[in-house]
């Protein structure tokens, strides 16, 4: 009996609680580059995605080159209960894209919704590339490269 007894207090205690909190007023929103960011990231394991334009990453390493740039090539339009979002991707020689654009829709409406409860109403992808694994491995490298070299040589 007594811990029914407490059992029912706690669901007591948790509605009062729950009334208190909903009784505050404030708002929660997210910047642009939050939902970028959420999406840049999610989008990182899709098989058949080599990158994001701008974003590069690359399933053959399984890393970011450059994690500063997760969300170059997304862009969104964030509203109080929904998103928008525009990416422009690479994608993997041989792969069907139209099964690639709908595998990056389920991974980006799951997440976004996941993280933040926003709906995801749009997703628009433009495909601006289309490359084998060994053609943007190589292409990624000789940017990490060029950059390296530029730090290198000014440093």
């Amino acid at each position: 009996m007594s811990n029914e007894k407490n059992v029912n207090t706690t669901n007591v205690d948790k509605q009062e609680a729950t009334k208190k909190v909903d009784a505050v007023k404030g708002e929660l929103t997210y910047e642009d580059k939050v939902i970028q960011k959420i999406i840049g990231l999610s989008l990182e394991k899709v098989d058949g995605l080599l990158a994001v334009d701008g974003g590069f990453f690359s399933n053959l390493t399984d890393k970011i080159i450059n994690t500063d740039n997760v969300a170059n090539g997304v862009n969104v339009e964030v509203g109080k209960e929904q998103v928008a979002v525009d990416l422009n991707v690479v994608v993997e020689y041989q792969k069907n894209v139209p099964d690639l654009y709908k595998h990056i829709k389920e991974v980006v409406a799951s997440q976004v919704s996941k993280i933040t409860d926003l709906e995801v109403i749009e997703v628009n992808v433009n495909v601006v590339d289309i490359k084998t694994k060994e053609q943007h491995e190589a292409d990624s490298v000789s940017l990490q490269d060029r950059v390296t070299g530029v730090v290198e040589s000014t440093g």
